[in-house]
C-alpha cells in the first residue's frame, strides 16, 4: 500500500529511482525523489512500495539523506543475487507468477527487508533472461524462452562486435589499405553482403546490418559502398552493374563446362555416314568478319552457272553438337543470347565450342546446314534446298580486307565481284518491298585505358557489311520461306509497316534516319509467318547465327529434323514456349546493353562535363526537341528555347551541364 512516508521505486528513461511519497492527491502521488525533484506520478507508475514509513515532514536534507542510503543499500545488494539460481527453484514449480517478496525470500532467506525485496526487483529489470515483471507479479520464464533470449543476446553482442570491429576495418579498405581474411574472418561474408546491397538496396537479405555498418564507418555518401568493393578487389573500376542486377548468367555451370569439354570436332567419316549429309569440302568457301572476330558461324560461296548464281550459304551446325534438352541447349535459352560489350563479352556457349569445336574455322572440316539458293540474273530465286553439310572453309576475310578489294581491284577477286553485285540488287529488291535502311553508324567505344575513354564511329554499309547482311537475310528468308511451305511451326519474326515513313530508297540524311526510328512499330515473335516491314519480306526468322542466338539454334533444330526426313521437331506449344521464354530473356539482354552502352557514353562524355559539343536536330515537338550528338551518336532531348529556334536537320552546339555515370545522369544544356 502506497502512503506518505513510503519510499517507493519507479522507472524512468530505463533506469531505476528511489523516491519518498510526500502526499497522496488522490489521482496521483507527489514525491522527492532521490536526486532532490519533486514530482507527480499516478499509481500505475510505481513498482514497490516500502512497508516502512517515514516522517515525511523532516527536513529535505534528512529526506534525501534517507533516500540517498536506500539507494545505495539497494545497489549493493542486487549485485548479490544470484537469478540463475532462483530461477532453477521457481522453474520446477507448478506455479509460474510469483510476488517479489516470495522471491526474494528465496534469494535472502531469514528476514526481508524493503531494501531486500527491492534489489531482487531491480535484478530482475536488469537481467531479463529468467523472469518478467508484469501488473505487480514475476513471471518465470520457461527453459525454452531462456534459450532463446540466450540465443538473442548472443547475437546481439555478435551483431555489436561486427558493426565496432567492421566499421573499423570498412574504414581502412575505403581509405585504400590492404584488410586481409587473416585480419577479418567475416571480410568474405561482409562484402557479399555489401555487393547485394549495392545492387539491389533494400531489398537485400542484409540490408539493415549493411546500412549500420556503413554508418558506423561514416560511409553515407552514394557510392561509397560501391568505392568500398572496388578498393577490396571484388568489382572493376567499371564494373558492369546493368549486368549484375539483370541476374544474367556469366559463368558457366560445372555441368555445362563438363559436357563442353566433352565434345570433339566430328569425324569426318561419322558425318558422311549419314548420307543426307553433303560432302562440299571442294566448294571455294570463305568468312568475312571482323577482323577481332573469334567465333565464325558462317561462311559462303558462289558459282556462275551459265545464266543463273548459285549462292551458298553455309551455316555452322551446332546442333550437331547441342542437344535439345542436354545443359548446354537449356543454358543457350536461360542466356539466349551472346552479349558484347567494349570490356569483353559472355557468350551463350562456352568458348570451347564458340570459339573452337563449333566454329567455321578456316582449314578445318565442319558440319554445317547449307542454304543453297540459284538466282537469275535479276535476283530472283529460281530454287533453293537446304541441306546437312560438311565443307571446310578456304579463306578468312575481313570486312576492310573486302572492302579494300571491292574498292581498288574488284576484278582480282570474282567471287567477291559477283556476290556484291548480287548484294546490290537484293537489297534494292527489299527496299522497292518497302525495305527501311536505317544505317546509322556503329559506336565503337575504346576502353582499354580507362583514364581516357575513345569513341570512333565506323559506318555499317560498307560493300563488305552490306555484301553479308544481305545474304544473312536471304538465307534466313529462306528458311522461313521453307517452313511455311512446309506449314511447320517456328519462331519467325515479323514488325508492322511504320507508324510514319520518313525515308525511302537506299540514300538517306543522318536526321532522316534517326527521325524514321523513332516510328518504327515495335517487332513481334510469332509461331507462323507474317511479313516483316523492316525488312522488306513476306516472312522472316533468323537461323544464321546459332553460336550466338538462341532462336537460331531452335530453328536450326527444327529445320535439320525436317530436311532429314524426321518431320517436326518442336510442335506449336513447344515453339509458342520457346517464344514466350525467348522474348523474355531477350528483353533483359537488351536492356543489360542499352544500360552498359549509355554507361560507357557518359564515361565518355564525363571528363567533358561544363563543355560543348555538336549536336544534331533530329525532331521537334511541343515540349521537346530530339538532337543526337554528333561525335557518339547518342540521343538526347531539350526543352525548346524560344529565344534559339531551331529546325531539324540544324546542327547546334550544347553545353554538358552535368554527367554522371554511377547516377546516371545526362544533364545538357542550350
Amino acid at each position: 500500500m502506497t502512503v506518505p512516508g513510503c519510499i517507493v521505486e519507479y522507472i524512468e528513461s530505463g533506469k531505476f529511482f528511489c523516491a519518498l511519497v510526500t502526499a497522496d492527491t488522490g489521482k496521483r502521488f507527489r514525491l522527492l525523489n532521490q536526486n532532490g525533484r519533486e514530482l507527480n506520478l499516478p499509481a500505475s507508475r510505481i513498482l514497490l512500495s516500502s512497508k516502512t514509513r517515514y516522517n515525511s515532514n523532516e527536513s529535505r536534507t534528512t529526506l534525501l539523506h534517507i533516500l540517498e542510503k536506500a539507494v545505495e543499500n539497494r545497489r549493493e545488494l542486487t549485485k548479490e543475487i544470484d537469478l540463475a539460481e532462483i530461477w532453477e527453484l521457481a522453474v520446477q514449480e507448478d506455479q509460474k507468477s510469483f510476488s517479489a517478496t516470495f522471491l526474494a525470500e528465496l534469494q535472502f532467506g531469514g528476514e526481508l527487508t524493503d531494501d531486500r525485496i527491492a534489489a531482487f526487483l531491480r535484478a530482475v529489470f536488469t537481467d531479463r533472461f529468467y523472469f518478467k515483471y508484469k501488473n505487480g507479479m514475476i513471471t518465470v520464464h520457461t527453459e525454452e524462452q531462456v534459450e532463446q533470449l540466450r540465443h538473442q543476446l548472443k547475437k546481439e553482442q555478435e551483431q555489436e562486435a561486427l558493426l565496432t570491429e567492421g566499421a573499423n576495418y570498412l574504414q581502412q579498405i575505403y581509405q585504400g589499405e590492404t584488410v586481409s581474411v587473416d585480419d577479418w574472418p567475416r571480410l568474405p561474408q561482409v562484402l557479399e553482403w555489401l555487393a547485394e546491397y549495392v545492387l539491389v538496396g533494400n531489398e537485400a537479405e542484409q540490408a539493415e546490418q549493411i546500412r549500420q555498418l556503413l554508418q558506423r564507418a561514416g560511409l553515407n555518401k552514394p557510392h561509397d559502398g560501391y568505392t568500398l568493393l572496388v578498393n577490396a578487389g571484388i568489382w572493376q573500376r567499371d564494373e558492369n552493374l546493368a549486368l549484375l542486377k539483370a541476374d544474367q548468367p556469366v559463368d558457366f555451370s560445372d555441368e555445362c563446362l563438363q559436357q563442353a569439354q566433352s565434345l570433339a570436332d566430328a569425324d569426318v567419316e561419322t558425318l558422311l555416314a549419314d548420307p543426307k549429309r553433303l560432302d562440299l569440302r571442294r566448294l571455294n568457301t570463305f568468312t568475312i568478319d571482323a577482323a577481332s572476330t573469334r567465333d565464325y558461324d558462317d561462311a559462303l560461296h558462289v558459282e556462275q552457272r551459265g545464266d543463273t548464281v548459285r549462292i551458298g550459304i553455309h551455316i555452322a551446325d551446332v546442333g550437331y553438337y547441342i542437344k535439345p534438352g542436354s545443359p548446354l541447349f537449356e543454358e543457350s535459352l536461360e542466356r539466349c543470347t551472346s552479349l558484347y560489350f567494349p570490356e569483353g563479352h559472355v557468350p551463350m556457349l562456352p568458348p570451347v565450342l564458340s570459339q573452337g569445336v563449333c566454329s567455321l574455322i578456316q582449314g578445318q572440316p565442319k558440319p554445317a546446314m547449307s542454304f543453297l539458293i540459284d538466282l537469275d540474273r535479276q535476283g530472283t530465286i529460281i530454287h533453293s534446298k537446304i541441306v546437312r553439310s560438311l565443307i571446310q572453309v578456304k579463306r578468312r576475310l575481313s570486312y576492310m580486307e573486302v572492302d579494300a578489294t571491292l574498292e581498288k581491284n574488284p576484278e582480282s577477286e570474282p567471287d567477291l565481284y559477283l556476290l556484291n553485285a548480287i548484294a546490290q540488287t537484293l537489297q534494292q529488291q527489299r527496299v522497292n518491298n518497302g525495305a527501311l535502311l536505317l544505317s546509322l553508324s556503329d559506336v565503337n567505344i575504346d576502353v582499354r585505358n580507362p583514364e581516357k575513354i575513345s569513341v570512333r564511329l565506323s559506318p555499317v554499309d560498307t560493300p563488305a557489311r552490306s555484301l553479308v547482311s544481305e545474304m544473312m537475310i536471304l538465307a534466313n528468308s529462306v528458311a522461313a520461306s521453307y517452313l511455311a511451305g512446309q506449314e511447320a511451326p517456328g519462331l519467325f519474326r515479323s514488325q508492322p509497316p511504320p507508324r510514319k515513313r520518313i525515308i525511302s530508297g537506299i540514300h538517306n540524311a543522318m536526321q532522316d534516319i534517326a527521325r524514321q526510328r523513332r516510328f518504327l512499330s515495335r517487332g513481334e515473335l510469332t509461331v507462323h509467318p507474317k511479313p516483316h516491314s523492316g525488312l522488306g519480306v513476306n516472312c522472316y526468322t533468323t537461323v544464321t547465327s546459332p553460336i550466338r542466338r538462341a532462336l537460331d539454334l531452335i530453328i536450326q533444330h527444327q529445320l535439320a529434323h525436317m530436311i532429314s526426313g524426321r518431320g517436326i521437331l518442336f510442335s506449336n506449344d513447344e515453339c509458342k514456349t520457346f517464344s514466350g521464354l525467348i522474348g523474355q530473356k531477350l528483353a533483359r539482354a537488351a536492356g543489360v546493353r542499352q544500360q552498359r552502352h549509355r554507361y560507357w557514353i557518359l564515361r565518355y562524355l564525363e571528363p567533358m562535363q561544363g563543355k560543348t559539343l555538336p549536336a544534331l536536330v533530329v525532331g521537334q515537338g511541343p515540349r521537346r526537341v530530339n538532337l543526337l550528338l554528333l561525335d557518339c551518336l547518342f540521343d538526347i532531348d531539350l526543352p525548346p528555347n524560344p529565344a534559339f529556334p531551331v529546325d531539324p536537320g540544324d546542327t547546334v552546339r550544347v553545353r554538358l551541364a552535368r554527367v554522371n555515370p554511377l547516377d546516371n545522369v545526362l544533364r545538357v544544356e542550350w
